[in-house]
């Protein structure tokens, strides 16, 4: 697992939104995003399409969690009333990149925090979200990206 810090801008997105329990469902969400993003010509090797919980299963019911599957959009894009549109904040965040597999996704959170830790970081107040860029979409590969500010 690569584990980097970037500053990441603010992404206007397009979005698909599941609500429900987490897991296998949210991918649907996701190929659906992706056959919109195909008919309108946004599918190519610099697309970014995100993956986004919205809520804290711990915290939320299980079938009023929200996933929102998202492709970032350029500001001149003219949205139809197909999908929603939003913004996210952009700021440091940690970037983890991993085979996207659960195996490695929990992997990847138990060396998060010992790591944000050693660098005098923690968690900031925004969404942690997987990113897929270009050949990542493809290649069962994710980054998990995870707001941070200093200690």
């Amino acid at each position: 697992m690569n584990i980097n810090i970037e500053t990441l801008p603010n992404y206007r997105i397009a979005y698909v939104r599941q609500v429900g329990p987490y897991g296998p469902v949210n991918n649907q969400a996701m190929e659906n995003l992706k056959k919109w993003a195909k008919e309108k010509n946004l599918l190519t090797e610099s697309t970014i399409l995100l993956g986004i919980p919205q809520d804290n299963p711990e915290t939320t019911l299980p079938e009023n969690c929200r996933y929102d599957a998202c492709i970032v959009i350029s500001n001149d894009f003219q949205i139809d009333d197909s999908i929603y549109e939003s913004e996210l904040s952009g700021g440091k965040y940690v970037i983890c990149e991993l085979k996207h597999t659960a195996e490695e996704i929990q992997k990847a959170w138990t060396e998060i925090f010992p790591y944000l830790k050693n660098n005098g970081y923690q968690i900031d107040n925004k969404a942690i979200f997987e990113r897929y860029i270009g050949d990542m979409i493809f290649n069962d590969y994710c980054e998990i990206c995870i707001p941070i500010q200093p200690v």
